[in-house]
């Protein structure tokens, strides 16, 4: 048998398993075709079970439900109520000219030193974007992208001896409340005195306190920051690995760029599994999966499923067009109702972007970036991905 080509540079050497639907010795169940999946995340029958929602579930006194965690009818409300932010139009209109000036602010500060590490100089785009939209504007002090940053690289470790899981415990509660009185209290000050269009204003009409906006910020912050600097720096990778998909981006239009962009994202998706917990007994692919059992859905298997990808699945193909009326990412924004809702935002942002980190004059890789994992967004974290460029002279007269 002929081996099959395999572009990816995040998968750690493992080729997706084939089978449908299986139970693991622990009692796990994985899916991992197209159809199955579709038909499990579109039901009803389930609810999250993936960013430590059974921890978020065992909090004492948690208030209302973040988002993430939210089901049914509640859930359906605040995604309506919320969409207005995320949608294409709003994206063009309220954010295309913040994303081209911060764009131009980072790229432009390593291009004259003309040196620097891609996943920082991502992460400052990326929570530039976000806090825009979230509303976390009015820090105290600089320092809002490392804040962040060090909240999601400790992570919540749950794991290990009861010493490791307190001090792991004492860190993040250190951080959070860093996060919360640096920068999450300001912004609530500040949109109690003059609401805005962003979604801690929207929180505070519907009568969140602090404690469950700073919660729905941290939602937020994993959404829009962390895993829009993984996608920045894994195509910005490919694309520099590749003259001739490097030329062929440059000089498309939008839509082409925007479509090139999703196929690296369904060959490297950032969140590599969803987490469900059932609800109710369903049968998928003649297997009966009983109520409350945890079943994981395996993001990269579903994207590299021939029945949807076709020929070559793990091979980077601008033109691919997915079967069954799936978009070109296939799942790696998720589906059903809880879909991540900023799909758009990414795109356009990772587009602006990287257009003009493209244009550089001599820019460069030195050397691979370090493939790591992140287990609270189930998905690699790339690091130490320096770039090397031309240093250009400043415009301002000295």
């Amino acid at each position: 048998m002929a081996t099959q080509p395999d572009d990816r540079r995040t998968a750690f050497g493992r080729i997706p398993s084939r089978v449908p639907v299986e139970q693991d010795e622990a009692g796990t169940w994985h899916i991992r075709s197209f159809a199955e999946a579709r038909k499990f995340l579109r039901g009803n029958a389930t609810r999250q079970a993936g960013f430590k929602a059974d921890l978020v579930q065992r909090l004492p006194d948690k208030g209302k439900t973040p988002i993430l965690f939210l089901e049914g009818a509640l859930h359906h409300e605040q995604r309506r109520l919320t969409a207005s932010f995320f949608t294409p139009r709003a994206v063009d209109t309220r954010y295309r000219a913040l994303m081209a000036g911060l764009a131009d602010a980072v790229i432009g500060r390593f291009a004259a030193a003309g040196r620097g590490e891609l996943s920082a100089i991502g992460m400052a785009m990326a929570v530039g974007v976000a806090a825009e939209v979230v509303g976390l504007t009015d820090s105290r002090v600089p320092g809002l992208d490392r804040r962040i940053n060090a909240f999601f690289a400790g992570g919540l470790d749950d794991k290990g001896g009861r010493l490791r899981r307190t001090w792991s415990a004492l860190l993040a509660q250190a951080r959070l409340l860093r996060f919360y009185w640096l920068d999450v209290r300001p912004a609530i000050a500040a949109r109690r005195r003059t609401p805005r269009e962003d979604v801690i204003s929207h929180l505070l009409a519907q009568g969140y306190k602090g404690a469950e906006i700073l919660t729905e910020c941290i939602t937020y912050a994993a959404a829009g920051m962390v895993t829009t600097r993984e996608f920045i720096t894994v195509c910005a990778w490919h694309l520099l690995d590749d003259a001739a998909l490097r030329a062929r981006f440059l000089a498309a239009e939008e839509p082409e760029r925007h479509a090139l962009l999703e196929e690296i994202l369904r060959l490297e998706p950032v969140v590599g599994t969803l987490f469900r917990r059932t609800t109710a007994a369903m049968t998928l692919d003649d297997c009966l999966i009983p109520a409350g059992a945890l079943v994981e859905v395996d993001l990269r298997a579903v994207n590299a499923d021939p029945a949807v990808s076709g020929e070559a699945p793990l091979a980077l193909r601008p033109d691919r067009c997915p079967m069954h009326r799936a978009g070109a990412p296939v799942m790696s924004f998720g589906d059903g109702h809880h879909r991540c809702p900023g799909s758009f935002l990414a795109i356009q942002e990772a587009d602006i972007f990287l257009t003009r980190l493209l244009a550089v004059p001599g820019l460069r890789r030195e050397g691979d970036p370090k493939v790591g994992w992140n287990d609270l967004v189930t998905g690699y974290e790339l690091r130490e991905a320096w770039l090397a460029c031309t240093p250009q002279r400043s415009s301002r007269a000295p």
